[in-house]
């Protein structure tokens, strides 16, 4: 059942009023915190990334992926979860909530005396990921309905800002502070947003009255749990060992009873039925697609970048981590220009499905540029710069998707559920991108493995069938989304009115 907090207004009626309202200092300030809150997500991994080596010297392990992979692994498993509490007990109090404990997690990591420590530290701050539906679902609510396509459009793109400072920044700390500089940087970080956020944002008014499916939470999240572990860690194991065969099949089996209880209960965490509405399942599946592709991308120009031309194989300029700034910068910036398209373009009554089209086909075509030529830097910048475009427009036009399609009263449960696809796909593909790479070794060196030229041209053929899958799943969504209805909602919003068409 459909309620609002107990302020006397509705959520219509507050929206309405807000419909001529206009950008005002504090709302610069709210969204302003809510991009940097998520350009810390988007750094998070990447600067753990660059601080790796140092941590696994430093503790003595061999298990560093378990430090990238814990942080994936406990976003996703708790993504639907935190979106059902979100709708119920309010948007931006789980947001807050999500980075407290991320804060407490950089935290632990920071003074971590051992290495299972750290993983618990890290594990933690993994609910960062769910602050990225969590704040384009809380702006939906209560920016103004003008508004609310370009500041969810700047919030999902603008992550690709940190892109360009954060290789410079993250040798500088570690240089000269060592790699926990890293964790007290989030911490800081985190605690300021914190603080900023809850000055300058509201809270939702909108509530969906509903009991927390615990058995349904325990049974999804450990379905996701076991692929993702399985898929993680497949290479390493090996695809037919015991434990990656048992991971994922338990796994599978896990998800396959969170559906039959979903269908059986009467209030499941997730409503199966709901999330199988072609606008909302296809707006899930191709953000997969989308983050998958610019997983694949993102991965492997940097690898191929930096292996040493003296080599001859074919690629390769032997830069350095900062010298491939020189590619990340334009892609980072093209990334924030493909937002503002979307931002734009959504309130002229551009509908987002062809903007999305449009964002995955560029992708698309990257890729295959990339594919086929990949020895001259110049044009690699140029390619880059153009999945940039694509990778913008492709991220802000999905929870715009969203916005047309699903009523407030159940956006952060659904956006919910679109997290675990964009968390699962872009674990995929580059697993698979890197399966096909062992079968194309060229040769190792010092320990450190480099790929054929064919090897490196096939990864990057996969992360356009990925955008090409992305496109067309796109183009099979409805032309025009009506968004459908909640038990109990009373009526459409003032957003519903700007976003659904």
């Amino acid at each position: 059942m459909v309620t609002h907090a107990p302020d006397g207004g509705s959520a219509r009626t507050r929206q309405q009023d807000a419909t001529d309202e206009r950008w005002t200092p504090r709302l610069i300030f709210s969204l302003a915190s809510i991009v940097l809150l998520l350009e810390m997500l988007a750094v998070s991994y990447m600067m753990i990334s660059i601080a790796l080596p140092q941590i696994v010297t430093h503790y003595r392990t061999t298990q560093g992926a378990w430090l990238l992979t814990s942080f994936l692994l406990v976003g996703a498993i708790t993504c639907p979860l935190i979106g059902k509490l979100a709708d119920t007990h309010g948007k931006r109090k789980m947001l807050l909530t999500a980075v407290g404990l991320s804060a407490l997690g950089s935290l632990i990591s920071a003074i971590a005396p051992t290495y299972a420590v750290l993983i618990a530290g890290r594990s933690l701050t993994g609910l960062l990921v769910p602050c990225l539906f969590l704040s384009y679902s809380l702006i939906r609510d209560v920016f103004p309905a003008r508004t609310v396509a370009l500041a969810v459009s700047i919030a999902t793109s603008g992550m690709g800002l940190i892109a360009i400072p954060a290789p410079f920044f993250t040798g500088w700390l570690i240089d000269n502070f060592g790699f926990r500089s890293i964790f007290w940087f989030f911490l800081a970080g985190l605690v300021v947003l914190s603080i900023l956020i809850r000055a300058t944002t509201g809270e939702s008014t909108v509530r969906l009255r509903s009991r927390i499916d615990l058995i349904g939470a325990a049974l999804l999240g450990a379905g996701l749990a076991g692929i993702l572990v399985g898929v993680s860690f497949g290479p390493s194991w090996g695809w037919t060992s015991g434990s990656t065969l048992g991971f994922i099949a338990g796994g599978v089996a896990l998800l396959v009873a969170w559906i039959v209880s979903a269908l059986l209960l009467p209030d499941p965490l997730i409503d199966i039925r709901f999330f199988g509405k072609r606008p909302v399942f296809l707006t899930a599946l191709g953000a997969g697609f989308c983050y998958g592709t610019s997983s694949v991308f993102t991965i492997m120009l940097p690898m191929m970048c930096m292996t040493p031309a003296i080599l001859g194989l074919g690629y390769g300029f032997g830069i350095s981590a900062e010298g491939f700034a020189i590619f990340q910068a334009p892609l980072g910036g093209a990334v924030v220009i493909g937002g503002l398209i979307v931002g734009t373009l959504v309130p002229r009554n551009v509908r987002p499905r062809i903007l999305m089209v449009v964002g995955m086909l560029l992708m698309a075509a990257a890729c295959l540029l990339t594919a086929t030529i990949h020895d001259d830097k110049a044009l690699l910048i140029g390619f880059a710069a153009l999945l940039g475009v694509g990778m913008g427009m492709g991220y802000a036009s999905i929870p715009n998707l969203l916005i047309a399609a699903v009523p407030p009263q159940l956006q952060a449960t659904t956006a919910s559920m679109v997290a675990v696809f964009q968390s699962i796909l872009p674990a995929i593909l580059p697993v698979i991108a890197f399966t096909v790479l062992n079968s194309h070794i060229a040769t190792i060196v010092q320990g450190a493995v480099f790929y054929t030229d064919t090897g490196i041209t096939i990864a990057f053929v996969i992360g356009a069938i990925s955008a090409l899958l992305g496109a067309v799943v796109a183009v099979a969504l409805p032309r025009r989304i009506s968004q459908l209805s909640a038990p109990g909602a009373e009526s459409t919003s003032a957003t519903d009115v700007v976003l659904a068409h």
